[in-house]
């Protein structure tokens, strides 16, 4: 179901559904427990206030961005997060505020430059 999609900068889409799975935080708790090792989704369901398919489909929408993986062991459904995807995943966020940040940097040039160049008479200050 993964599709390398934290593996590099990701088109719009690809980060819409990154940052949709990150979005919410029961979400984001699930891939915290899931780091200190597998969980089954029963044991995860009973945290939250929330029936078992809910959880389910918190995990879903987590295991289809390659945030977790969901083994069968028997009759128990564990979930783990892949460390690896999550390292990806904060590459990808770190590199969208880069561009974020470079876009600020630009706007706050652009307001020191027009604040430096005052209009001249009968100009419009705001064009």
């Amino acid at each position: 179901m993964y599709n390398h999609m934290v593996a590099h900068i990701p088109d719009d889409r690809q980060a819409d559904r990154l940052l949709h799975a990150l979005s919410d935080a029961t979400r984001r708790d699930i891939v915290r427990r899931a780091m200190t090792g597998a969980h089954s989704v029963s044991s995860l369901a009973a945290r939250y206030p929330m029936s078992y398919a809910a959880v389910q489909k918190h995990v879903a929408v987590l295991e289809e961005v390659g945030l977790v993986t969901k083994e069968r062991r028997g009759r128990r459904r564990l979930v783990r997060t892949d460390i690896e995807r999550v390292r990806a995943a904060a590459r990808v966020l770190d590199r969208l505020e880069a561009v974020w940040r470079r876009r600020i940097e630009r706007m706050d040039d652009l307001l020191a430059h027009q604040e430096a160049s005052p209009p001249t008479r009968g100009e419009d200050p705001c064009p």
